[in-house]
């Protein structure tokens, strides 16, 4: 089902692998018969900006993948062959583009908005592919995998609400998948002294819950329920009806995890999983 390549953390995925995938993300997408209004595919690269406007850089600068290109002159590539000729780093002689991996898959969704005064709270689905370097060789921990968010913009209230009530969607869902589940108060790895006091603020108000599985063994948390505060909304500008900075929250679910703990749970063999669970995948 996964064949590791030559880096740590990467890996190839199988045409039946990726069946459960798809099926995965058509049952997110679905809401278990509540879709969101907007719905959209997004990209592997960003805006590198994004970046710092949702202050990524400073939270999780060791995950970022920025991306470099080539951009000298004739004598600037002699260079880079000749680096590369002589078994030397050619990269000295890329240079970034305004251009970066997606590290969360909701990020890339509050510039779409960005200026909106609300009326009544966004909902939004997004669904594509992050990068964050932390080699690894657990197969639930990659560097490159996919992420199928399920967010909701708007006052305090309704975006705890929110994240409440698909944390219990997604719970409900699980088990009908046959996975036993546990829901644990979490926290996000912010880097260094500081990050450190922002990790242990979120638990303490118990921003962020995640649902952990097995995969092969270990603990590994295949979705998350997050609330922002007001983190997106003020610098993107996005209000509510009485001009007050939109609050957000989001849940998470990593697609490459689900289907690697369905995988833990049932076997390879997808023709012979249960009939409820292939039910429960293939309505």
């Amino acid at each position: 089902m996964l064949a590791e390549l030559p880096a740590a953390g990467l890996y190839a995925r199988s045409r039946e692998f990726e069946r459960v995938v798809l099926a995965l993300t058509d049952r997110v997408s679905d809401g278990f018969g509540d879709p969101a209004p907007d719905q959209w595919v997004l990209p592997w690269v960003i805006p590198a900006e994004l970046l710092l406007t949702t202050d990524y850089v400073r939270s999780f600068p060791n995950l970022i993948g920025r991306v470099f290109s080539f951009a000298g002159d004739d004598a600037g590539h002699a260079r880079l062959l000749a680096s590369v000729e002589g078994g030397d780093d050619w990269a000295e002689e890329l240079a970034p583009s305004d251009a970066a991996l997606c590290s969360a898959g909701c990020h890339p969704l509050y510039p779409l908005y960005a200026g909106r005064r609300l009326e009544a709270p966004l909902r939004i689905d997004g669904v594509g592919h992050c990068f964050r370097n932390e080699p690894s060789a657990q197969p639930g921990r990659m560097r490159t995998f996919r992420q199928h968010e399920q967010v909701l913009v708007g006052t305090p209230e309704q975006a705890e609400q929110h994240r409440l009530d698909w944390l219990t969607r997604a719970t409900d869902f699980f088990a009908a998948l046959g996975l036993s589940i546990e829901r644990v108060v979490a926290n996000d790895p912010f880097f260094g002294r500081a990050g450190r006091m922002l990790s242990s603020g979120q638990r303490a108000q118990g921003l962020k819950e995640e649902l952990v599985a097995d995969i092969a063994g270990r603990p590994v948390a295949i979705a998350s329920g997050n609330n922002h505060l007001d983190h997106f909304g003020r610098p993107f500008g996005i209000t509510t009806a009485d001009g007050e900075p939109a609050h957000s929250s989001c849940i998470g679910f990593g697609l490459e995890r689900v289907t690697l703990a369905l995988m833990s749970a049932h076997g390879p063999d997808v023709a012979g999983w249960p009939g409820e669970v292939r039910a429960a995948l293939w309505p």
